[in-house]
């Protein structure tokens, strides 16, 4: 099975891994199958599997059922990934209600957590890393922010938000999350946190610099009508359909081919 470990021995070797958000057993199998070493059961399900325009409805039990789900399906695999849950809006306000959340999602399977925030998060990181649970801080454009951001924006891009994001990666990181997640920022900015994170780094819109690339698996199957521009689609003219599709990803990624220059802010 990919551990938090592993992954940590990956950044060391300079290699790259990969991530796919997914939200079933039929899929967390066969992306493990794949060789991708993370499955991200995210709160995006509220807009790709629920129809909703933002992740914001998404509930705690909602999250902790499609983690059960995906984790059954990992289980199966030769090699299980990593199974990370995603902490829906206001599930982690206070670090007791991020305890029992985490605890929800540990207990359906989740073999991490993902939380979205800064430094404000830093007491509760603490303390659920001291009762046994690792966590991912999610930085950058933070879709359960949408209403603060006035919509999907592009963060970092002024040197006061950017130096903003370099002092919450560092925070984030001292007080113990074991991964960051960069989301929509410009590549350069993202290498330069790479580079300083003695963690491993997942980019979404982040450009190449980061140690790992995710993408949610029904935009990388072309199922998105609008899909953002650091989108590919990976199932288009694959003969060997969803599973070469996969496999697809993961050599893009390993190889440094994804993400291409026109995946990205600068």
């Amino acid at each position: 099975m990919i551990t938090i470990d592993a992954l940590h021995q990956l950044k060391a070797k300079g290699e790259k891994f990969c991530c796919i958000a997914a939200y079933d057993a039929a899929f967390a199998r066969l992306i493990a199958a794949a060789g991708i070493e993370v499955v991200l059961v995210g709160d995006s399900l509220g807009m790709v599997l629920q129809g909703r325009d933002s992740t914001l409805p998404v509930s705690i039990d909602e999250m902790a059922y499609h983690t059960r789900c995906a984790a059954r399906g990992n289980a199966a695999a030769e090699t299980p990934a990593l199974v990370m849950g995603d902490m829906p809006f206001m599930s982690y306000g206070a670090p007791e209600q991020a305890l029992q959340s985490a605890a929800a999602l540990m207990r359906a399977g989740a073999h991490c957590v993902k939380m979205e925030g800064g430094a404000w998060l830093c007491e509760s990181i603490r303390q659920l890393v001291e009762r046994g649970v690792p966590v991912c801080a999610h930085l950058g454009l933070t879709p359960q922010s949408i209403n603060v951001f006035s919509g999907f924006r592009v963060q970092g891009r002024e040197a006061a938000s950017a130096e903003r994001m370099l002092k919450d990666a560092a925070a984030v990181e001292e007080a113990g999350a074991s991964l960051l997640l960069l989301e929509c920022i410009p590549a350069p900015l993202a290498a330069e946190l790479s580079r300083k994170a003695g963690v491993p780094v997942i980019g979404i819109g982040a450009g190449p610099g980061a140690d790992a690339q995710v993408l949610v698996l029904h935009d990388m199957l072309g199922l998105n009508e609008r899909p953002p521009r650091f989108v590919e689609d990976f199932l288009s003219g694959q003969p060997g359909g969803i599973p070469a599709a996969l496999r697809a990803f993961r050599d893009a990624v390993k190889s440094g081919a994804f993400p291409a220059p026109r995946h990205c802010y600068e």
